[in-house]
Order: structure tokens, then C-alpha cells, then sequence
């Protein structure tokens, strides 16, 4: 890995990743800029998480080069589902845990502030001394990002931060990451959700193991770039200016529309 130019942050350059000798990620061109708000589409086991690790350097490219920023500072936020919500530890703890050349085994009053600050602005300060396993989805969604805030990042990087919970829950997260957006951060998220998530980013990565396209979402969920994307045909409709993306199969000889990627 060597340092980008300008206000890029990461700079994917011809990256090929494997596991095992299996390509994962092929010939992979991507940048990642300050300030940018990205969003991952593609189907199970096209690549999206090994994209976020070899961000982060726990993957590395058997092909190519991936150049960060000088100095970059990457915080990232795994699936709820792989966390063992019954550890016993309280919000507060956990968030804690995510300290870094920490001198001392106890937080110190400048960490403590910085914990209370970091769960004030997510809004679950309230949950400070709670159990992790007490929380809701939404609740346990936030408490690691606040962990990831911690660090304060430049570049955030979450998978699949809605993965599992309700409409209601979704729409607090894409709106938490929203603000934490226009306050600077760069996040890059990947999703399955096309209709609840990636239709309403500024900006989104198509990904099947290469990449399929990369833009605006009026720009890449067109029915070419799913169906490359996804191996199905897939129906691009608009409502109220936003793109709906739908399914379509054929049951004998009936043509069904269902909504994809609930």
C-alpha cells in the first residue's frame, strides 16, 4: 500500500484479491474520496466484504495496488450478526474497548468524555450503563458505530449496516449516516437493500467480483447493470423521481413483478 494524491482517500488500481487461489475481486479500479458517501450493491459472495477488508489491509491484493492516504484513519463497522451480543459488557464498556494506544488498562477522564460525547451524538447516552444484549437492532447498530467513531475517522466503512432490522430502524440509520456524512466523514457501506438504501445514496458501486458500474443511482440501476450485476432480470420503475427496483420471473406463462431486495 503507498499514499494517494489529493483528497483521495483510497485508490484501488487493477486489484485482484483471492482466498485460496479463488479470485474474489478481479481487476478492481475504485477511488474512494473525502467527503464521499458510497454505497456496495451486489449479490452474495460478489465481493462486498472483501472489498471493505482489503480497504482496511486484513486482505491483501495477490494482483495490483491499493494507495491510501497519508496516515489514513479507517473505522469499520462488521454485520451485528457476527457480534456475540451476550459478552457481558455495558454500552458504555464496549464502546470503550475501542481505544487505541491506550497507555493505561482504565479509561482516563479525557476517554471517559470522549465516550459520552461519541453516544451523545448518536443519541443513546441514555444507554450508557445498559447491556448490549438488552439493545434493540437499531440500538446495537449505533453502539458500534459509535465505537467506530472513537477513532476518529476519515473513512467509515460499515457492512451491511441495515442487514436484519425493521423499516423504521433503517430509515434512523441511512439518516444518522446522512448527517454524520454532511459533517465530513467519507462512508463507504455495502448493501443487499437496492430499494431502501442504494436508491437513495449519492453514489454506488455495482459489484461482482469486478466492477459492473460505478455513479449516480439514475446512473447505474438501469436493467443492463442489475442484470449483469445479479445474473436476473431485474424491472427499473420510477416513483416520485426515485428509482424502484423490481424482479422479474415467469411462472409458466405469467409474468409476476415483485419488489426486490426488501
Amino acid at each position: 500500500m503507498t499514499a494517494t494524491g489529493g483528497d483521495e482517500l483510497v485508490r484501488f488500481e487493477r486489484v485482484t484479491c483471492a482466498y485460496g487461489g479463488r479470485p474474489v475481486l478481479v481487476n478492481v479500479d475504485l477511488v474512494v474520496s473525502a467527503g464521499q458517501f458510497t454505497g456496495v450493491v451486489g449479490p452474495s459472495g460478489s465481493g462486498k466484504t472483501t472489498l471493505l477488508h482489503a480497504i482496511t489491509g486484513s486482505v491483501r491484493p495477490v494482483v495490483g495496488a491499493i494507495r491510501r492516504g497519508p496516515a489514513l484513519r479507517v473505522a469499520y463497522v462488521p454485520q451485528v450478526e457476527t457480534v456475540n451480543w451476550s459478552f457481558p459488557v455495558t454500552v458504555g464498556e464496549c464502546v470503550l474497548m475501542a481505544r487505541s494506544g491506550r497507555v493505561w488498562p482504565w479509561p482516563s477522564r479525557a476517554e471517559r468524555a470522549d465516550v459520552a460525547a461519541v453516544l451523545a451524538r448518536l443519541g443513546i447516552d441514555r444507554l450508557r450503563r445498559r447491556h448490549i444484549r438488552e439493545l434493540s437492532g437499531g440500538q446495537q447498530q449505533r453502539v458500534f458505530i459509535a465505537r467506530a467513531l472513537l477513532r476518529r475517522p476519515q473513512l467509515l466503512l460499515l457492512d451491511e449496516p441495515t442487514s436484519g432490522v425493521d423499516v423504521k430502524t433503517r430509515h434512523e440509520v441511512l439518516h444518522l449516516l446522512d448527517d454524520l456524512n454532511a459533517d465530513g466523514l467519507a462512508i463507504l457501506l455495502t448493501t443487499h437493500d437496492l430499494n431502501g438504501i442504494a436508491a437513495h445514496l449519492p453514489h454506488l458501486v455495482c459489484l461482482n467480483r469486478e466492477i459492473i458500474g460505478a455513479g449516480a443511482p439514475h446512473e447505474v440501476l438501469t436493467t443492463e447493470v442489475l442484470e449483469r450485476t445479479y445474473g436476473a432480470r431485474m424491472e427499473v420503475l420510477e416513483h416520485g423521481g426515485m428509482p424502484v427496483i423490481v424482479d422479474r420471473y415467469t411462472s409458466g406463462n405469467v409474468v409476476t413483478l415483485r419488489r426486490a431486495a426488501r
